[in-house]
């Protein structure tokens, strides 16, 4: 009986969570971090002011809960577009084009380009990134060149021009023309290798 109890406690807890992040999400995307209150994060999870902060210190707290979502979303798509049946060269592609997929929905751009490093800044962003798209790119890379001393500066050159062309997409860029781009780009860094 009280295991049920505990995991009925916990249920809600999670939802409530979910609820949380779900709304802050959807009112950052619509407004942006900093025009986006506490109370109307509340009012749009339709939980108590107790509640958030029961879960989250703080707004800031809030947002990196939104990006680590966001990032284990990105990751997940790259990992199903690169199934370990592929050659490296065929999946640091297929990756690479499932990145730019990943990056078009709505609001993830905002959040993981613009907001998110706004708030915490470059380097707290790379370490939320190491766990997804660009830890996916390094051993990507990694698997096709071998792991010399420059695959980590290369992986992150590469990132940025990823994350480069995905803003340009999301305002309005030629997707079409992005994507022909960085995969020449993808090819001229790797020509020779794993041939």
């Amino acid at each position: 009986m009280q295991s049920r109890a505990r995991r009925s406690n916990d249920e809600r807890s999670a939802t409530t969570r979910q609820a949380l992040v779900s709304a802050s999400r959807a009112l950052f995307v619509e407004k942006g971090y900093a025009q986006t209150s506490t109370p109307e994060v509340v009012a749009a999870a339709a939980v108590t002011r107790g509640a958030l902060y029961h879960h989250f210190e703080d707004k800031q707290a809030l947002l990196r809960a939104v990006l680590e979502r966001e990032f284990a979303e990105l990751r997940r798509a790259i990992d199903q577009a690169t199934p370990p049946a592929l050659g490296a060269r065929e999946a640091l592609i297929a990756g690479s084009l499932a990145y730019l997929d990943a990056m078009a929905v709505p609001g993830r751009t905002r959040l993981l380009l613009v907001d998110g490093p706004a708030v915490f800044g470059h380097a707290e962003m790379m370490a939320l990134d190491e766990a997804s798209a660009a830890g996916s790119l390094r051993e990507g890379l990694a698997a096709l060149l071998g792991d010399g001393p420059l695959v980590p500066a290369l992986a992150s050159l590469l990132s940025a021009a990823f994350d480069r062309a995905a803003l340009a997409i999301s305002t309005g860029g030629d997707a079409k023309a992005y994507r022909a781009a960085m995969l020449a780009l993808i090819e001229r860094v790797t020509a020779g290798a794993g041939r």
